[in-house]
């Protein structure tokens, strides 16, 4: 779709939404369109994909300069957001500590706070409010690193408009190098609305939101993201989180691969990895081996989901539904798992999964002594 494409559906949505109950559809070329919204310094409109400095975000959307979390305020209440993220590859660990994802349409984000423990206060628990009050919360991706010379300014990425789904706590390594608490953030990300003209951002996005939860599906319980473990007792924090930091470092197809060569270090036998994309939510399948002699010989079907975001009851139930008669079932995650996910891997009356999380995996590397080649 171009430009003028994008104006047009762009301008229809705007009159709708004022109520006027008529549709004008004003054309612009597509100098026009760029002129207005791509090479002016102050825009009035956000343009999916396209790439801004940070001078034209900060002085366009009338927020703070720097940081991960910026917010325009009015008589304290937010108005709108805007949530910077980058991946790691772009930075070195010090500046960037960070485990940010963009994977599956969501959106997972560390709150702010480079060093020590981190809190849900100020900027961070301001993000929650979108739930209650609808402001417009806009994503941007960093495209290259500031040290990059070949690159301009515009170097932020706009990926849309961001809608709260959930958070909770997890455990990574700070830019000093430690092990502390941080709080994740997930957002759906909403690409839709190509064009998004800043004078009817609250009206857009308020209709969005509405439309996004009316037909999500969600199960409530997938905002609940529990912690199986006693982290107290869990023994070397750091060298679990650098584990799992590599995990998560993989691409998807590579993780399906070190599922499968964990299950054979473990005693696996017969162990094989699925055609990838077309498996029906089976990712690796394995006969147990001597080591769990109870059930030896038993098909153990496993989905394999290097992820970040956190996996919920669909995924479980796909799962149960894909397994092969007699077989059981695990779901092997770099993530967490949302409560709904948690019960119903245990549903009374169904075959239970097993269900393994990113800290857990990264434990068990570390304990079988297995040798990670990534």
């Amino acid at each position: 779709m171009d430009s003028v494409q994008n104006f047009q559906i762009c301008w229809k949505y705007r009159c709708d939404t004022r109520g006027s109950g008529n549709i004008e559809v004003k054309s612009f070329s597509c100098r026009s369109v760029y002129a207005a919204f791509g090479s002016l310094e102050l825009f009035d409109a956000l343009v999916v994909g396209q790439l801004y400095s940070n001078e034209e975000i900060f002085k366009s959307l009338k927020v703070s300069n720097a940081g991960g979390i910026r917010l325009s305020l009015k008589d304290k209440a937010v108005m709108r957001a805007v949530v910077m993220t980058s991946v790691q590859g772009l930075h070195g660990a010090g500046e960037n500590p960070y485990h940010d994802r963009l994977e599956a349409g969501i959106l997972t984000f560390t709150a702010a706070g480079k060093i020590g423990q981190q809190t849900l206060a100020g900027v961070n628990n301001r993000l929650t409010e979108q739930a209650t009050f609808d402001f417009p919360i806009h994503g941007f991706s960093l495209v290259a690193s500031r040290r990059d010379t070949g690159v301009g300014p515009k170097r932020w990425k706009y990926l849309g408009l961001l809608e709260y789904l959930r958070h909770y706590p997890d455990t990574q390594l700070g830019a000093d190098g430690k092990v502390r608490r941080v709080w994740l953030f997930e957002f759906k990300i909403h690409h839709g609305q190509q064009v998004l003209p800043l004078a009817d951002e609250a009206t857009i996005s308020s209709q969005i939101l509405a439309d996004s939860r009316r037909h999500s599906g969600r199960h409530r319980d997938d905002d609940e993201i529990i912690d199986q473990h006693d982290r107290q007792e869990a023994g070397d924090f750091e060298s679990i989180e650098r584990v799992r930091g590599r995990l998560l470092a993989m691409e998807p197809r590579d993780f399906e691969f070190f599922v499968k060569d964990l299950l054979m270090h473990c005693g696996y036998s017969d162990v094989c990895v699925t055609k990838f994309s077309a498996d029906g939510g089976i990712d690796v399948n394995a006969r147990a081996g001597g080591r769990t002699w109870i059930f030896e010989n038993t098909l153990v079907q496993v989905q394999a989901k290097r992820w970040l975001h956190s996996v919920g009851r669909k995924e479980v139930a796909e799962l149960r539904g894909s397994l092969q008669p007699f077989a059981k079932g695990a779901v092997i995650t770099t993530s967490h798992f949302s409560k709904a996910a948690i019960i119903e891997a245990d549903e009374d009356g169904k075959s239970p999964i097993t269900l393994v999380d990113g800290f857990r995996l990264s434990r068990v590397v570390l304990e079988e002594n297995f040798q990670l080649t990534t």
